[in-house]
């Protein structure tokens, strides 16, 4: 057994490393003066994505709630290149704000080469109690608000020729104890812009479209809900940002960061019982 999973592990290795040595290259200059909206941008990983693309030298619109703390944002990425820095506060559970969060963008930059749709509801890290409320509210945000943005943004992203940015997470792979609301929403958006891939290729739009998949990323709020409850590491959120980017302006189809998340996307698949068991064995539970 101990054979065969040295033989499993170095032949997966042997695959990553195949896959990237034919990543496409990276051009820094080509995000110079391209136009970006960001979604859920005043803090965490899309707060990095703006900075990322300020240093880039692109024009940026970030939206998120809270205006105060996008204010600071769009500051900053002045301070760092940025060409342009704009904002504009929306709440995502809204029927309207999605669509007039795109309308700024569109109206401010003349049209989008990045739509990249990041932006996230709170979910407690506890066990389901039955409150439907909370999952129709974070469908609204984390899934609904995706799909009503990408299909009011996809012309303006086929006239340029443009990518759509879907940052998604490893529950969306394989779900997690304690967060079955938010996981779901993760579930919702693989599968709907798996498909949405499909159907992009088959219509040969110009329009590129990534799905990433994210671990453990080093946020506060997410380091604030599972301080004490986990023992798997979390990675720093300005280079799952950094790979977003590049992934988004070459073009792949996914990425995964950490690198081994992939990995354990194919254990979970061989071993499902294995994976479970270390699943629910990596987290500190208490009645």
């Amino acid at each position: 057994m101990r054979t065969f999973t040295k033989l499993f592990l170095a032949s997966v290795s042997v695959v990553l490393i195949a896959i990237k040595w034919n990543a496409p290259t990276f051009d820094p200059e080509s995000l110079k003066g391209a136009r970006v909206l960001v979604t859920g941008a005043s803090t965490g990983i899309g707060e990095q994505i703006a900075y990322h693309y300020a240093r880039f030298g692109a024009q940026i619109v970030i939206t998120a709630r809270r205006e105060h703390v996008l204010k600071q944002v769009a500051e900053r990425c002045l301070s760092l290149g940025a060409q342009k820095a704009l904002y504009i506060s929306a709440d995502m559970s809204s029927e309207s704000d999605p669509d007039q969060a795109l309308r700024f963008a569109l109206d401010q930059l003349g049209g989008l080469d990045y739509l990249v749709l990041n932006h996230i509801g709170p979910s407690p890290f506890s066990m389901w109690d039955g409150d439907m409320d909370h999952i129709k509210w974070i469908m609204k945000v984390n899934f609904f608000s995706y799909a009503q943005i990408a299909w009011k943004g996809l012309q303006a992203l086929e006239q340029s020729k443009g990518s759509l940015v879907v940052v998604s997470s490893l529950l969306a792979k394989m779900p997690s104890p304690f967060l079955a609301p938010y996981s779901s929403t993760k579930f919702a958006l693989n599968g709907f812009f798996g498909s949405l891939q499909h159907e992009l290729a088959m219509k040969r739009s110009n329009v590129s479209l990534t799905i990433c998949t994210l671990g453990l990323i080093d946020t506060d709020s997410a380091m604030e809900k599972v301080k004490g409850k986990t023992v798997a590491p979390a990675y720093p959120a300005t280079d799952a940002a950094l790979n977003i980017i590049v992934a988004g302006a070459t073009r792949q189809p996914e990425v995964y960061y950490p690198w081994f998340t992939y990995v354990v996307t194919i254990v979970k698949d061989l071993f499902p019982g294995i994976t479970s068991y270390s699943m629910r064995n990596s987290y500190t539970y208490e009645p």
